[in-house]
């Protein structure tokens, strides 16, 4: 009984380390964390793609984006250093109440994504 709960929580640990794998293999993927509302941080990736950010958790089953955040109307409204060498940023404007955490790096792509925006899109970085 017990080599039998050993072996599916040493299954289900190596299932969470492939997908990270190849999530955050793929072209302008990044590790960031999420938190919607009063919730706690999550750990995720988030991928660049066609003016948005999408955010997908590392536990779950489905590969697709759990949050769209787009890139327009996006506001930066507060930025925070987090323990553990992560940033963390508020978001506001169409996405309200999520915060995202990630590392300097993925912060400066992050603001660089945002601030590359076509110039009808209306930005304000705090």
């Amino acid at each position: 009984m017990v080599a039998t709960v050993l072996t599916f929580v040493t299954l289900l640990a190596a299932l969470v380390v492939v997908r990270a794998v190849l999530l955050s293999r793929t072209r302008g993927s990044v590790p960031c964390r999420l938190r919607a509302g009063d919730r706690s941080w999550r750990s995720g990736i988030a991928r660049y793609a066609d003016g948005e950010l999408h955010w997908i958790p590392l536990i779950g089953v489905r590969i697709r984006p759990r949050h769209a955040i787009a890139r327009r109307g996006l506001i930066v409204s507060a930025r925070r250093e987090l323990d553990g060498g992560l940033y963390a940023i508020d978001c506001s404007g169409t996405t309200s109440g999520i915060s995202l955490a990630m590392s300097a790096d993925a912060l400066t792509g992050f603001l660089s994504w945002l601030e590359a925006a076509p110039p009808s899109a209306y930005l304000d970085v705090a």
